[in-house]
């Protein structure tokens, strides 16, 4: 397992998809699988940069390996507590003018992976993704 820890700021996005591609390519994932994790993790890293210490500052962490042929990432901050998967599906068979806002980002990467989940423990929010490649 790799881990890095950065301020939680969308300035360090990039550094972030540098650090899984970088285990993404060590581990000879393809060009597609990568594009797809890094959609994912871009969108969990953005929306703890975003919301999770509201006005205040904070870190995250992001831990990779690989087991087999899977590849999981947790994505772990000390926010707000929030689960994302407890927010209801957007209904995509509407136009994007009459449905709510919000909501596509984690429909994606729930669609995208293989598996997610959630916990809040000792003040954390740990959230794990995981794609066989």
């Amino acid at each position: 397992m790799k881990k890095l820890t950065v301020e939680a700021l969308k300035e360090n996005l990039d550094t972030v998809i540098d650090f899984v591609n970088g285990f993404l390519e060590e581990a000879g994932c393809t060009m597609k699988f990568q594009m797809q994790v890094d959609l994912c993790v871009e969108e969990m890293f953005v929306n703890i940069a975003s919301y999770a210490y509201g006005s205040g500052k904070g870190d995250a962490e992001i831990d990779i390996s690989q087991t087999g042929e899977e590849i999981s990432i947790t994505l772990i901050d000390s926010g707000k507590p929030y689960n994302p998967l407890e927010k209801e599906d957007p209904d995509v068979s509407l136009s994007a003018l009459d449905r709510e806002i919000g909501g596509l980002g984690i429909f994606l990467v729930k669609k995208t992976m293989d598996s997610v989940s959630y916990e809040y423990t000792d003040g954390k929010n740990i959230f794990t993704m995981a794609k066989k490649m």
